[in-house]
């Protein structure tokens, strides 16, 4: 199982917040704001965490709200230099954002210029959020200027503080109701030359369809027209989870409307009974009965055996194949069942299918037992 990601945001975090805030602010008290932020720390989540720290600030920073981000400006470190690669180091300012988000919603201009500092050295994609609920027009104004920044890391922003189901955040519900503000931004960033911001785009496109699957279908296809193979590969990923749930609409944007004429034979799944923590290997050859050449997409469809007894179903994405009349390729997937974060097992019987274009084609089943 995967190290919690609240384990890598520890006591160390508060200690070099608190260096940090005190050569900027010499009279900042810094022993006793360590130890009041780290009074319960040890038994909070991540997010949590950051808020712990930024409400703890608020004791120790000047009352003066302009004031007190002024001095956590000048705390900061230099800005990111790459949109690659960047780990947990960044999250050292997850509780400046909090800060902002939970003290300066009557401060909307210093607040917007705090953003702007902190989304380049982190993200202000929690943060922007409660500005856009309270000055929605104001801050959808500021996030159009800012879409056309030097920045990739404000561009990205952009889109994926305004994603109406961003994970770890509270929906944007309004944005959920009517997401036309919404993508009139992402038209500004759909062909933006930095990937980093495509797939935030995508992302929100994706977040879009799961309330306004026509909408989604609408969009996809108007921006496949003239579209760059970058912009057709930011579609394929807005429509991945609308492809997932097999809906017809997307999966004929992406070429695979029509059902496949195809067989799935000789599957073979080991082992048939596995244990907790193990994994499980499936196999299964995909035949093209056409006389024509085709293209098949083809996905894994796993029902997973939930706590009430009843089965949920997860789509393992696989790959599209090219099949010549008469051709066969053999298609393999081995699946986790350890304990993960997003997804927890129980012990029964999991059915397995292959999933052509959108349909699905039994392969059998496996038998998860306690270990």
């Amino acid at each position: 199982m995967a190290e919690p990601l609240k384990n890598q945001f520890g006591a160390e975090v508060v200690r070099k917040i608190a260096s940090m805030i005190s050569r900027a602010f010499p009279a900042f008290e810094q022993d006793t704001f360590i130890k009041d932020a780290l009074d319960g720390y040890e038994s909070l989540e991540l997010m949590p965490r950051g808020w712990k720290i930024a409400r703890t600030l608020r004791g120790y920073l000047p009352a003066d709200y302009p004031e007190a981000v002024e001095i956590l400006l000048e705390s900061l470190g230099p800005k990111l230099d790459t949109t690659e690669d960047l780990g947990m180091a960044p999250f050292l300012y997850l509780p400046h954002g909090c800060f902002v988000a939970e003290y300066g919603l009557s401060h909307f201009e210093v607040s917007m210029r705090a953003q702007y500092e902190l989304t380049q050295r982190f993200s202000a994609e929690f943060s922007i959020r409660p500005f856009l609920a309270q000055h929605t027009e104001a801050t959808l104004a500021r996030l159009r200027e800012w879409a056309r920044d030097p920045s990739p890391h404000v561009r990205r922003l952009v889109s994926e503080g305004t994603r109406p189901r961003l994970p770890w955040a509270a929906r944007l519900r309004e944005f959920q109701r009517d997401p036309r503000p919404v993508l009139s931004l992402l038209e500004l960033l759909k062909d933006d030359p930095s990937l980093y911001v495509r797939r935030s785009v995508a992302n929100n496109l994706n977040d879009i369809g799961k309330d306004h699957p026509e909408l989604l279908v609408e969009t996809a296809r108007r921006w496949m027209n003239n579209a760059t193979d970058e912009r057709r590969r930011l579609v394929r990923h807005a429509l991945r989870s609308a492809v997932k749930r097999a809906e017809p609409a997307a999966l004929e944007v992406m070429g695979f409307g029509e059902e496949a004429k195809a067989s799935v034979g000789n599957a073979l799944i080991t082992p048939r009974r596995v244990l907790m923590g193990d994994s499980v290997e499936i196999t299964f050859e995909v035949t093209n009965t056409d006389p024509r050449r085709q293209r098949i997409l083809v996905d894994l469809r796993v029902h997973f055996m939930k706590a009430n007894g009843k089965t949920s179903p997860k789509v393992f994405k696989l790959k599209a194949i090219d099949l010549a009349p008469g051709e066969t390729v053999r298609v393999r997937k081995s699946v986790s069942l350890a304990e993960m974060t997003t997804r927890k097992h129980y012990a029964g019987v999991h059915r397995v299918e292959a999933v052509l274009n959108g349909h699905a084609k039994s392969l059998g089943e496996f038998e998860l037992m306690e270990g």
